[in-house]
C-alpha cells in the first residue's frame, strides 16, 4: 500500500546509457530550483563578481559548462550527490555516471535511493544498459521509476516515438517489479522538466518536477522489530560502556530486553544515549548509543535485536551477486564479505546462472564478468544475523572485496538461508587436535611448497618427508599430480578450476593437521588470494609457505615432462608462466632461491626450519 510521502526528502537517481542527458537534466533541475548545489553555488557567486552579474540570473548555459568541467576532472568515476529543493520538498540526486565500466557507481547511487528517473535518448531508444541500469534498480529495492524520453526535440517532439519507446520499455519491464511512469522531455530545451512544454499539446501528464515533488512512495515496511548493526564499542571510561549503530529498523526504549547475535546472548537497554541526551525511545534511522544492564561480549558487526522476534543467523546463502570489476567472480575464490558492520570471510560456490538483461534467459555460468548479475551460493566462516535484502537493505546487502587489492569486486543481496545452515551442525568431539599431537609427539603444520611448474617442489617435498620420517615426524605428502589422478580429477585447469583445485587441497590439508600430521602440500598454487586463503584455515605458526623460486628460463631448459614445449606451440592452454600468470608470494616463511641453492641445500633449509619450529613447541 502506497502512503504519501508528504513534503519531507526524496532521494532519487538519474541512471541509463551515456549521453542520454543525465547531466543536463540534473543541470536543468538545478537551475529552475533556484536552489543550488552548496559547491555550484559558490562557483556561480565567484562567476558573478567577475562579470557583475547576480549568481541567479547567470545564463544556464554556465551551469551546465559547469558540470561539463567537473567531469573532465575525472568525477565521472564516482557518485556525485546533488542537492536542492522546492516550496513542496527537498530532493537528493544521485549522479552516476553511464559508461559500463562505471556500473559499481550507479549501484551505490541507487543503494540509498527512493526513486529512479532511467533516461532514455529518443533517437537511440532502449540500450542494453538502460535495461542494465532498470534491472539494477529493481534488484536494489527501488520501485518507482520515472522513464524520462529526452532530447525528444531531436525527433521532432513525435508522439510516435515516445508511445513507441513507452511500449517497447513496458515490455520489458514487465520481468520487473517496476512501476513506471514515462515522460518526454527535453532537458536541454526545458521542456516538461518544470515546466509543461508548447511543443507537446498531446502530452497531458506531469513534469517531471511536479511528478518529483508529489509521487506516493511506498512507505518502510510496516511492523518490523527492532535490529541494530554494532558499529563500534564506545568506552570513553571505566565506568561506561555502550554499543553505538544505527537503528535498522523498529523501535527501542529504555528497559526493552534485547538479544544479542550470533551468540544469542539476552540482555535489557538499560540507556539510549545521544549527542542531545538520553532517549526514552528511539526508532528507525536514529544513530544511538546503547548501554546495557548485563555484560556480555558484543563487538563491531554484532546485531542487537528484539528478544521476542531475532533475526535468523546462518552461515550459507542464495544470493544475487553483480560483478563490479574488471577481476571476474570466480567460485571456490575466498573473498572478504562486508554486511552491515560485519566483515566476514566468504566463498562462492557454486554459482546457479547469470541473467541475459535482454531475453531474461538464465544461462550456466561457471564465472561472473565485470557488469554480468547472476545467482549463487555464498559459504561463510562463521554465522551472522541477516535478513533478506527484500526486506532489509541493511542486513540483506553486502559487498565482496578483494582480498589482496581491496577493491569492491561484487555487490549482493541474500536471498535465504540454506537449508543445510540451518541442519548442519557442528559435532564437538572429545579427541582434539592437541590431543592429537601430543600422542604423535610433535607439532602439526603444512608445508606449502608454491612455484612454476619444474621448480624442484615435489622432489624437495619427496626429500623433506625422508627427513622427517627418519626422525620419527607422522607426515604425508599431498602432491598436484597425484591429487588430480582421484580427489581433483574432475578439475581442468582454467582459472576457476585452479580455484577449486587449491580450495580443495586446503581443506584436507586442514583434516590431516587436525589429524596431528605434519603435510607437505606440493601445488604449483599461482594465486596469491588461494593460498592467503589457505594460510586462513589454519592457527597461528601452522602454514609455513615455501616458495621454490626458479626462473622461467631456468624450468623451461629442463622441462622434464615436455609441458613448457607443449604450452609454447599452443598445444596446452592457461600453463603457468606461458599464458598465465604466476603471482610470487610476499612474505614466505621460507624463499628458496634455486638459481644459488643446490637441491641439498634447500631440503636442509626446510627441515632445519621445522626442527626450529619443534624445538619452540
Amino acid at each position: 500500500m502506497d502512503a504519501e510521502s508528504g513534503p519531507g526528502l526524496l532521494r532519487f537517481i538519474t541512471c541509463g546509457s551515456v549521453d542520454d542527458g543525465k547531466s543536463t537534466l540534473i543541470g536543468r533541475l538545478l537551475y529552475d530550483s533556484k536552489l543550488l548545489f552548496e559547491d555550484q553555488l559558490a562557483a556561480l557567486s565567484a562567476a558573478s563578481k567577475k562579470s557583475g552579474t547576480r549568481g541567479d540570473d547567470l545564463d544556464f548555459a554556465l551551469l551546465l559548462d559547469g558540470l561539463s568541467a567537473e567531469r573532465e576532472q575525472g568525477i565521472t568515476i564516482d557518485v556525485a550527490y546533488r542537492f536542492f529543493a522546492t516550496n513542496k520538498r527537498k530532493f537528493i540526486v544521485a549522479d552516476a555516471p553511464g559508461h559500463e565500466q562505471y556500473t559499481r557507481n550507479m549501484v551505490t547511487g541507487a543503494s540509498t535511493a527512493e526513486l529512479a528517473v532511467i533516461l532514455v535518448d529518443a533517437r537511440k531508444g532502449v540500450l542494453t544498459q538502460t535495461r542494465r541500469h532498470s534491472y539494477l534498480v529493481s534488484l536494489l529495492g527501488i520501485r518507482r521509476i520515472v522513464l524520462a524520453v529526452n532530447k525528444i526535440d531531436l525527433v521532432g517532439y513525435s508522439q510516435e516515438r515516445f508511445e513507441s519507446l513507452e511500449r517497447e520499455y513496458r515490455q520489458f519491464a514487465e520481468h520487473t517489479a517496476l512501476r513506471m511512469t514515462a515522460i518526454p522531455m527535453s532537458a536541454a530545451e526545458g521542456d516538461n522538466v518544470s515546466e509543461r512544454s508548447r511543443h507537446m499539446p498531446w502530452y497531458r501528464g506531469p513534469t517531471l518536477l511536479q511528478y518529483l515533488e508529489t509521487v506516493q512512495l511506498d512507505a518502510p515496511a510496516a511492523g518490523l522489530p527492532f535490529r541494530m548493526p554494532v558499529q563500534w564499542v564506545n568506552r570513553p571510561h571505566q565506568d561506561f560502556r555502550g554499543y553505538a549503530g544505527r537503528i535498522a529498523s523498529g523501535e527501542i526504549r529504555a528497559g526493552d530486553r534485547a538479544v544479542a547475535l550470533p551468540s544469542g546472548r539476552e540482555c535489557r537497554i538499560e540507556r539510549i544515549v545521544t549527542w542531545e541526551g538520553d532517549l526514552a525511545s528511539a526508532a528507525s534511522g536514529l544513530c544511538v548509543t546503547l548501554t546495557l544492564t548485563e555484560d556480555i561480549d558484543l563487538s563491531r558487526g554484532d546485531v542487537l535485536a528484539a528478544a521476542d522476534a531475532p533475526p535468523p543467523s546462518a552461515d550459507q546463502f542464495e544470493a544475487t551477486l553483480i560483478a563490479l570489476h574488471a577481476n571476474a567472480i570466480l567460485p571456490g575464490r575466498s573473498y572478504k564479505m562486508k554486511i552491515g558492520s560485519a566483515t566476514v570471510s566468504a566463498i562462492v560456490a557454486p554459482l546457479k546462472y547469470k541473467i541475459d538483461i535482454n531475453s531474461w534467459q538464465h544461462l550456466p555460468a561457471e564465472r561472473l564478468e565485470l557488469n554480468e548479475i547472476g545467482v549463487g551460493e555464498l559459504e561463510l566462516d562463521r554465522p551472522i544475523a541477516f535478513e533478506p535484502y527484500e526486506r532489509s537493505r541493511e542486513l540483506g546487502g553486502f559487498i565482496l572485496i578483494d582480498r589482496i587489492t581491496h577493491d569492491t569486486v561484487a555487490a549482493g543481496m541474500l536471498h535465504f538461508a540454506l537449508r543445510r545452515s540451518q541442519n548442519v551442525h557442528w559435532q564437538t568431539l572429545d579427541v582434539n587436535k592437541q590431543a592429537r599431537a601430543a600422542q604423535n609427539g610433535q607439532r602439526p603444520g603444512v608445508i606449502w611448497l608454491t612455484g612454476l611448474s619444474g621448480a624442484g617442489k615435489s622432489t624437495i617435498a619427496n626429500l623433506v618427508e625422508k627427513q622427517l620420517h627418519a626422525a620419527g615426524r607422522r607426515t604425508y605428502v599431498l602432491d598436484g599430480d597425484n591429487i588430480r589422478h582421484g580427489l581433483n580429477k574432475d578439475l581442468g585447469f582454467t582459472e576457476q578450476d585452479r580455484v577449486e583445485n587449491i580450495r580443495r587441497v586446503a581443506e584436507v590439508s586442514k583434516l590431516m593437521v587436525d589429524a596431528g600430521l605434519i603435510v607437505l602440500v606440493s601445488f604449483i598454487s599461482p594465486f596469491r588470494a588461494e593460498r592467503r586463503a589457505a594460510r586462513a584455515l589454519f592457527g597461528a605458526g601452522e602454514f609455513i609457505e615455501v616458495f621454490v623460486d626458479a626462473t622461467l628460463a631456468d624450468v623451461e631448459r629442463r622441462d622434464v615432462k615436455g609441458l613448457y614445449r607443449r604450452a609454447r606451440s599452443g598445444q596446452l592452454k592457461n600453463f603457468t608462466g606461458i599464458d598465465s600468470p604466476y603471482e610470487p608470494p610476499e612474505q614466505a616463511e621460507i624463499h628458496l632461491d634455486m638459481s644459488r641453492l643446490t637441491l641439498e641445500q634447500a631440503v636442509e633449509r626446510v627441515v632445519e626450519f621445522m626442527r626450529r619450529r619443534q624445538a619452540e613447541a
